[in-house]
């Protein structure tokens, strides 16, 4: 699965703009007094203005020999989270992976993430915004995984990754993973203390040789549109 568009809601949308424009310096490619659009990668992501506060953790996929880079990359401009007061790090055993996290301008999680299995070392030495690779995960809190990954199974043909259908799963690939806790049960997004609520967003996601337009909402998902790639 890639996730090639998303649409997040903010009601801080002018902390955002000055958070992805400034403090991490991406070139904007559209922007009014309701939304702004930038690249990311292959994924084109959204920040839709609102009333009311959202609370997402999303993912950027990096290339799996440039974590130490862009460690030194982002320290030069924020502040990343340490977890359990003493590490940056967080090592995903059965998912051979990696990440790191931080506080977008919204006050949302947001997370680099290397998988070593994608194999997709990088060249270069130095760390830039050119290789942030895409979006690579969007959380889906839902008080019925089950369901909502029976719903993404029958209707997007995306498939269940790993993790479990009580607590937490996981469905897509590891190009692309929608984030299924329960948000019962998992009342907090790791490493934080951010609650994991059933935040709305909108998305276009190629799984397999079709687009699929999608919303996400009150934990429920809803498909819109279908087409082939």
């Amino acid at each position: 699965m890639k996730i090639k568009e998303i649409t997040l809601f903010t009601n801080q949308l002018t902390e955002q703009l000055y958070f992805y424009k400034k403090t991490l310096g991406f070139e904007i490619s559209k922007t009014s007094i309701r939304n702004f659009t930038l690249q990311i990668g292959f994924t084109k992501i959204t920040f839709e203005a609102s009333e009311q506060k959202h609370i997402y953790h999303y993912c950027f996929l990096i290339p799996s020999n440039q974590l130490e880079a862009a460690i030194k990359w982002l320290s030069s401009r924020l502040d990343i989270i340490k977890i359990e007061d003493k590490r940056i790090i967080q090592r995903f055993e059965s998912w051979n992976a990696d990440s790191i996290y931080f506080y977008d301008g919204a006050g949302n999680i947001a997370e680099f993430i290397v998988r070593y299995d994608l194999k997709n070392e990088t060249a270069k030495k130095q760390f830039d915004l050119s290789q942030i690779l895409c979006v690579n995960e969007i959380g889906m809190p839902t008080k019925n995984i089950r369901e909502v990954n029976q719903k993404l199974e029958t209707e997007l043909n995306s498939k269940f990754w790993k993790g479990d259908l009580e607590s937490f799963g996981t469905n897509g690939t590891q190009e692309g993973l929608f984030l299924l806790p329960n948000n019962e049960i998992k009342k907090e997004w790791f490493p934080t203390d951010l609650e994991t609520e059933s935040s709305p967003f909108y998305g276009i996601f190629e799984i397999g040789s079709y687009l699929y337009a999608m919303q996400f909402k009150k934990g429920k998902v809803n498909l819109f549109d279908k087409k082939k790639v």
